[in-house]
């Protein structure tokens, strides 16, 4: 399975009300392995960047000028991604712009869903995590990810983290094997004189609706990883 993890920087919220891309960044996953091939572009976006925004990301007017516009690097935009599945966090924002930087530069496609598949991890999070924070901040630490450089939101350095975190949300259990290196395990078990009288272990039976949770969840696993959940192959 090749995945494209995407993110972009914009001049305002809303492509609607004018607003443009002003830094994309896309890294390859082939086989849930980063391959280190990766597109990276700032664009010039012909429109003042709204403050709040440089307060989020630190990308001036200055800096963009002489910067391509997209239609310059559409092309090869779309030959990286063709086919993929992109990865986005909040996919719904990114797509909305991309879509609308398609339509403006009159593209070969006019909307990005037509050459790739889009997997929303902020959804799969929501579903992961009922309840919590599910920023990617907040999924970071969670994950164990280490974010101590995200002072400001950037493209590829943010596209860098959600791959992180996307691997480690869908990883799981690479292998069962209980093969393993040093003592033999029977010489680390307990003489059966030691362990005391015999007390009969209670077994408690999931209910009807966990057990359908439970299946949800390895569907969901199994999806999100391009069917190599070990957990649902060993419960199929």
């Amino acid at each position: 399975m090749r995945q494209i993890v995407l993110d972009t920087e914009t001049t305002g919220l809303e492509p609607s009300e004018g607003h443009r891309i002003i830094e994309i960044g896309c890294l390859e996953v082939v086989n849930r392995r980063v391959t280190g091939e990766r597109l990276h572009e700032y664009l010039q976006p012909d429109r003042e960047i709204d403050p709040r925004a440089i307060e989020v990301h630190g990308i001036s007017n200055e800096f963009l000028l002489g910067k391509p516009r997209f239609a310059e690097v559409v092309d090869r935009f779309l030959d990286f991604v063709d086919g993929a599945e992109l990865v986005i966090h909040n996919a719904p924002f990114d797509v909305g712009f991309i879509n609308h930087e398609l339509r403006r530069a009159k593209a070969r496609v006019r909307r990005i869903e037509d050459v790739c598949g889009i997997l929303d991890t902020l959804v799969l999070a929501r579903r992961m995590h009922p309840g919590s924070r599910n920023s990617l901040d907040a999924l970071c630490k969670r994950y164990q990810i280490d974010a101590s450089g995200r002072v400001l939101h950037g493209a590829v350095l943010d596209a860098g983290l959600l791959a992180d975190v996307y691997l480690a949300m869908t990883g799981g259990q690479v292998t069962l094997s209980l093969e393993r290196e040093g003592p033999d395990p029977a010489s680390l078990s307990v003489p059966v004189r030691a362990r005391g009288p015999s007390v009969p272990l209670r077994v408690i039976e999931p209910s009807a609706e966990e057990r359908a949770e439970h299946d949800d969840l390895l569907v969901l696993l199994d999806q999100s990883s391009g069917g190599s959940c070990q957990w649902r192959r060993l419960s199929g």
